[in-house]
């Protein structure tokens, strides 16, 4: 009888702390000025897959991210813009190198988290980042994180 209520005790306080809800990652926003030219991008440097908007309004381009996770781009008249690496996409890949050398390709600058132009930070975890800025200065992460 003990074993069983120790075995119950130790059950309790492990479910306590799992995740009640089975959330999967759907989408990021971002809100532009320019969805023309901030979505070629997205299209054309990263790039990511369109995808309609499902009532095909003006002022959206949507984008797939690997699966069914979105990007979705919303234009605004006027943004409310922070310069901070802290807000961020980020995107993982196993082939940051071969994303170096197209970025550098194309002459399009990126920085490591302390803001030195082209170089790559190595996180204490063993992850490489680097960080890029798209047309209306939001930053992308693109790293090497494994999920």
């Amino acid at each position: 009888m003990k074993k069983f209520i120790l075995l119950l005790v130790c059950f309790s306080a492990f479910t306590a702390y799992s995740q009640t809800f089975s959330f999967t990652y759907d989408h990021y926003s971002c809100i532009v000025e320019d969805v023309k030219k901030t979505g070629d991008f997205y299209a054309d440097v990263l790039q990511l897959k369109e995808i309609p908007h499902p009532d095909r309004a003006p002022g959206f381009r949507w984008f797939r991210i690997n699966g069914n996770t979105q990007l979705h781009l919303i234009q605004k008249d006027s943004v409310i813009r922070t310069d901070s690496k802290s807000v961020h996409l980020c995107l993982a890949t196993r082939e940051l190198d071969e994303f170096i050398a197209y970025l550098e390709s194309r002459d399009i600058p990126y920085w490591d988290w302390p803001g030195e132009k082209g170089k790559v930070t190595l996180r204490s975890d063993g992850v490489r980042q680097i960080y890029l800025k798209d047309p209306e200065d939001n930053w992308v992460e693109i790293n090497t994180a494994e999920h």
